[in-house]
Parts: C-alpha cells; sequence; structure tokens
C-alpha cells in the first residue's frame, strides 16, 4: 500500500499508532467473537424462535445498507473518523446493555436495531482509520489487522468454556463487558493528520458509484463473505443439536480465525494480484458449505473449519488492497460505508432467507451458500483484467 506522505515519521510514533491500533481492534473482534456465535444462542435460550433469531440477526446487515453509508460519510466530511470510532463502541456498550434487559421479541428487535445503527459503523471506520494510518507509517494491513482475529478466538473460546458453566441467559453480559472494554481501548488511539483535506468531492460518491471495478470488488466480496450467513447464524444452533458442546464449537470457531490470523501474518509475501485472492477466496467456499452441508464428522469439520483463512482471509485482503488501489484515500471512508453497504444489503437478504431455509432444510442451507461464494468468484474473476490494467491513482478522483 503506497503511503500518502513523504514527512519522515519516528519509530515511536509510528509503533504507538500500530499498538493502539492493534488493542482497538482486539477489543472489537473480541465483541464480535461472543457475539456472532453466542447471540443467537443467546436468543434461543431467552425463547426467541428461528423465525424470529433470523429476523434479528438481519439487523446489523439491514443498517449497514441504510444508516451507515450516511455515518460514513458524515465522519469522514467532519474529518472525525477517529471520534466517530470512539462514540460508536460507547453507544454500542450502552445498547447492548439495553438488549440484554429484553426477553420479548419486538421489544428486543427495536433496541438491538438502534444498538445496530451505531455498531455496524465501527468497523468501516476502523478499517478507513487503519488504511489510511498503514499507509502514512509504511505498515502492512495484515499484520495489524491479524491482531482482531487473535482477539476473536480468545472471546470466542472464553465464551464457549461459559457456556458450558453458565446459564446460556447471561450469555449478553460477556458481550456486553467486551463492549466496555472497546470504550477503553478506544480512548487509547491515536490522532491521525489529515494528508488530505480536500472537501471538493461533492460528488466523489457518484464518481465511486460509477466505477465499474468498484462495483466488481464491492458485489464480488459481498456474495463471498454473504455465504458465510449461514455459518455465523445458525453452526452453533446446529452443532450443539448434533450433540456438540460449547467449548467444542468454540474450538472450531477457533480453528477457523487462527488459519485466519497465519493468512494475515504471511500477506506481505503474498505475489498474487488482490482480484486472484478474492477468486481463490469464493473458489475455497464453495468447498468449504459443500462439505459443510453433508454433517462430516468432527475430525473433517476440523479440517473444514481450517478453510476460513482462505475463504474470509483471503477475500478481506483481496478487498482491502483492490479497495486501496481503487479508491482515493480523501474518500476511502465512504468507500468503506459503500462496501459494507452492498454487505449489508446483501447479508439481510441472506439472513432473513436462511431462518426459513433453515427451518425447513437443515443442512441444506450450506448449498445455498455455496452458489453464492461461486457468483462472488465469478464476478471478481470476469473483472480481473480491468483490475489490473486499470488500477485508480490516488489524485484520479475516483
Amino acid at each position: 500500500m503506497a503511503g500518502e506522505s513523504q514527512i519522515p515519521i519516528a519509530a515511536p510514533q509510528k509503533r504507538r499508532f500500530a499498538v493502539s491500533l492493534a488493542l482497538f481492534y482486539s477489543a472489537v473482534f473480541a465483541v464480535s467473537g461472543t457475539h456472532l456465535p453466542f447471540f443467537p444462542v443467546w436468543l434461543k435460550a431467552i425463547g426467541i424462535d428461528a423465525a424470529w433469531i433470523g429476523l434479528i440477526n438481519a439487523l446489523p446487515a439491514i443498517t449497514r445498507f441504510t444508516t451507515l453509508p450516511q455515518i460514513t460519510a458524515f465522519a469522514e466530511k467532519r474529518h472525525a473518523i477517529r471520534a466517530g470510532m470512539m462514540v460508536s463502541v460507547l453507544a454500542t456498550a450502552i445498547g447492548f446493555t439495553a438488549v440484554g434487559l429484553q426477553q420479548q421479541p419486538l421489544a428486543l428487535f427495536l433496541i438491538y436495531a438502534l444498538t445496530c445503527m451505531m455498531w455496524t459503523p465501527t468497523m468501516p471506520l476502523t478499517d478507513a482509520y487503519a488504511l489510511r494510518g498503514v499507509a502514512r507509517y509504511g505498515l502492512d494491513y495484515g499484520p495489524v489487522r491479524l491482531w482482531g482475529s487473535a482477539a476473536f478466538a480468545a472471546g470466542s473460546l472464553a465464551c464457549g468454556y461459559l457456556v458450558d458453566h453458565i446459564a446460556a441467559r447471561d450469555l449478553i453480559w460477556v458481550i456486553v463487558a467486551w463492549a466496555v472494554v472497546a470504550v477503553a481501548a478506544g480512548m487509547l488511539l491515536q490522532p491521525l493528520d489529515d494528508v488530505r483535506r480536500r472537501t471538493t468531492a461533492v460528488h466523489a460518491g457518484k464518481a465511486l458509484l460509477r466505477d465499474a471495478g468498484f462495483w466488481a470488488i464491492i458485489v464480488s466480496a459481498a456474495l463471498i463473505q454473504g455465504s458465510h450467513v449461514a455459518y455465523y447464524t445458525f453452526s452453533a444452533i446446529n452443532w450443539q443439536a448434533h450433540g456438540l458442546g460449547g467449548l467444542t464449537i468454540a474450538g472450531l470457531w477457533t480453528l477457523g480465525v487462527i488459519a485466519e490470523i497465519v493468512v494475515f501474518a504471511l500477506s506481505p509475501r503474498f505475489s498474487l494480484h488482490p482480484s486472484s485472492l478474492m477468486a481463490i477466496g469464493g473458489a475455497s467456499a464453495v468447498v468449504r458449505w459443500v462439505v459443510t452441508a453433508y454433517d462430516p464428522p468432527l475430525a473433517l469439520l476440523a479440517v473444514v473449519q481450517l478453510g476460513h483463512g482462505l475463504t474470509f482471509g483471503m477475500t478481506i485482503l483481496g478487498t482491502m488492497s483492490l479497495l486501496v488501489q481503487r479508491v482515493p484515500s480523501h474518500q476511502i471512508a465512504r468507500g468503506q460505508g459503500y462496501y459494507a453497504a452492498c454487505n449489508g444489503l446483501l447479508g439481510a437478504t441472506t439472513s432473513i432467507a436462511s431462518g426459513a431455509i433453515y427451518a425447513r432444510i437443515g443442512d441444506g442451507l450450506y448449498y445455498v451458500m455455496a452458489a453464492m461464494a461461486a457468483a462472488g468468484g465469478l464476478v471478481i474473476w470476469s473483472a480481473r483484467h480491468r483490475l489490473e490494467a486499470h488500477p485508480q491513482s490516488d489524485e484520479s478522483g475516483g
């Protein structure tokens, strides 16, 4: 990722930025590491049925294409990406506390919707902050981002251990605790000089949305990442139904995250074009979901889980690299917002549909996910020549 500034950066300043960002990534992903696998388990424990679980779990995705793009664009316009991150995690901690006090589906749905409106911008804002920072300080995205994945694994394992030792109805408070840690980590974030305070791009968003290459990136990423919806929403419930304990479930999730961490750690050595990394992610997801649909034995399931390094890790690395190439730095938060919105639109639709599909065909839902991943791989593969031959420069204006 090419640097934006030629001003020499002192090593302590560079180190402070990397450490504070790694801590924030860690805290935010620890929230996700407890929320993604075990929030549906908590919902089921308090008496929410499968249809409502699918609907409620669609809310984060819905806010990604409704309110999130406006929040990221506002933060970018106000040069307040860091402040937006801090406000977002504070509102998240308050929101999850309120969610934990609810048991009625409709009330829970409404409060969780408000929580998601403030929670879902956290990651696009953080990635925008990170991409600006790693460019300014000459860092690599993958090795910094891997600390988030490590915290995701730790949070998932800790919560999996607790599932076997506390009432499932209390899992929400583990999520709340990690959200409070994220608030504390946010206070340590280092300010970034806004090296490109160009506000002339009133039509910047329209320019991005007219770029066919940008559309290919975000649609392909949305399809491949969206193919993980069934895994995120129903894997813990499904594996519990097949007799697996909470710690075993957490271990399976952790295997996937370990593979993801390895991919991030090795990413500076990758020589393939980012579009090829995304295509590998899509092809790997097809294999992973087809095998998972067969309800494989635990040993094979563990091997399949290692594929997460390819299905998620390769896809996100390729996506972020392509966005840096395609989106000018002064529009990166806006670009991240559009990317999240596309993910959200497809993810919300998939989550809502997956509840009904899972209730009817169970593990067969993974075949639908495999088809989504195949479509995403085909989209990016068909656009690879355009993306390789015509990358946008930072001066192009998008």
